[in-house]
């Protein structure tokens, strides 16, 4: 491990994250609103939620069977007249006269005098009679009305993130809506003459628009409602036209593009005259950042390379998008770095890894360029300013992806 001094001009990782955090600090205050269960998957509870009701809402049978009292199957084999059949949805019966059963089935509410069921499998049938051959004890196969949940009972916690089982619980117990965390809302703004949609043909010079559709996933992968993935042109009139839209559908933009020393850098050429910042983190790759705040909405712009605009969010942004949204915060920690590695003079580099069992191995090169490179990779492997070698069994610190 071999230090140097860090790059003195250029914001440091930590210095610039906690800035974008500050910026999107006032999104906290948005309100709740309700959200129908059945499309409530993903989202994040906003307060406790309590059951309207037992569950078991009625005491009912855990099997198909016959619904008996468990004194006059003590003794078996047994005889026993059957009075009746009992289907789940059944409003109600009468009740079980000692020395006789009535046919349930499984979810079907049992009659008053009975305590316990005996399985289908246990009785031989002979027109309206049963013959018992195997006993059960009081309670058995029955259950209980508020054995699961009692009314006023806590189904979810405040926090969670909703999963099939908690829209399972909360659709069993009969609520129609439950109150979440309102979504953020973004809008994600690719830049650059160059740029063309999926499935057309490229010209000379063309590349196909992937930042937004990837800035999009990752978004909607942290719980962010993108409101839309819109493109301008290096034309800066066509550029304030998009920013202008953007920034009145959504709580934060992202721009990707346009933010480097070039001749043609639109974003920072429009945004800087509103009090943009625009400058270098030291970081590799992802170095050229700039934030501003438009009417109120932050607008965080990111180099135009796709790795680049990748990491940018990874690192920078969506700590404080999940923490926003209610979520955890990303993973991090300590594994063997497996790939010897060379970093630059007095940038953290991120590089692309893939975890093993034994630790991280790094995969691809460190270009920004090499999004396909980076589809293989499963973690960020983090490289601090201050190191420039780190041999294979060096300990590392991974961001998982």
């Amino acid at each position: 491990m071999t230090p140097r001094p860090a790059t003195a001009s250029a914001r440091s990782v930590d210095e610039y994250r906690d800035t974008v955090a500050a910026l999107l600090a006032h999104l906290f205050e948005r309100p709740d609103e309700q959200a129908p269960v059945p499309a409530a998957l993903g989202r994040v509870l906003a307060a406790d939620v309590v059951s309207p009701t037992d569950l078991p809402v009625f005491r009912n049978s855990a099997m198909d069977g016959y619904a008996v009292r468990a004194a006059d199957v003590a003794v078996t084999p047994v005889e026993l007249p059957v009075a009746g059949v009992i289907a789940a949805g059944d409003a109600g019966t009468s009740a079980l006269d000692a020395g006789s059963a009535m046919k349930v089935m499984t979810g079907a509410p049992l009659p008053p005098g009975a305590d316990c069921v005996i399985p289908v499998e246990d009785v031989q049938v002979g027109g309206d009679r049963i013959v018992v051959e195997r006993g059960r004890g009081r309670g058995e196969f029955v259950r209980e009305a508020g054995t699961d949940v009692r009314t006023g009972e806590l189904v979810a916690r405040a926090g969670t993130v909703l999963a099939p089982r908690h829209i399972a619980a909360l659709a069993a117990v009969g609520l129609p809506t439950v109150p979440v965390l309102t979504r953020l809302r973004a809008v994600c703004v690719t830049t650059g003459d160059e740029l063309r949609p999926a499935g057309s043909a490229l010209a000379p010079g063309q590349i196909y628009n992937s930042n937004g559709i990837a800035l999009a996933a990752a978004l909607r992968a942290d719980g962010v409602e993108v409101v839309e993935v819109a493109h301008s042109t290096d034309d800066p009139a066509r550029f304030t036209a998009v920013l202008r839209a953007a920034v009145a559908a959504a709580d934060v933009v992202f721009t990707s593009g346009g933010v480097s020393k070039g001749d043609f850098e639109v974003v920072k050429d429009v945004l800087a005259p509103l009090g943009g910042t625009f400058g270098p983190v030291a970081v590799q790759p992802g170095g050229p950042q700039g934030y501003t705040v438009v009417d109120g909405v932050p607008v965080l712009s990111f180099p135009g390379n796709p790795v680049s605009t990748m990491v940018s969010y990874a690192v920078f942004a969506r700590p404080a998008v999940r923490a926003l949204g209610g979520l955890p915060a990303p993973e991090t920690r300590e594994v063997t770095l497996l790939t010897p590695v060379r970093s630059p003079a007095g940038r953290r580099q991120y590089l692309r890894g893939l975890m093993t069992e034994d630790g991280v191995e790094v995969i691809s090169g460190p270009g920004s360029h090499l999004i396909a490179g980076m589809a293989w990779a499963d973690a960020l492997v983090d490289v601090p300013a201050e190191v420039t070698e780190l041999p294979a069994g060096s300990p590392v610190r991974i961001l998982s992806l």
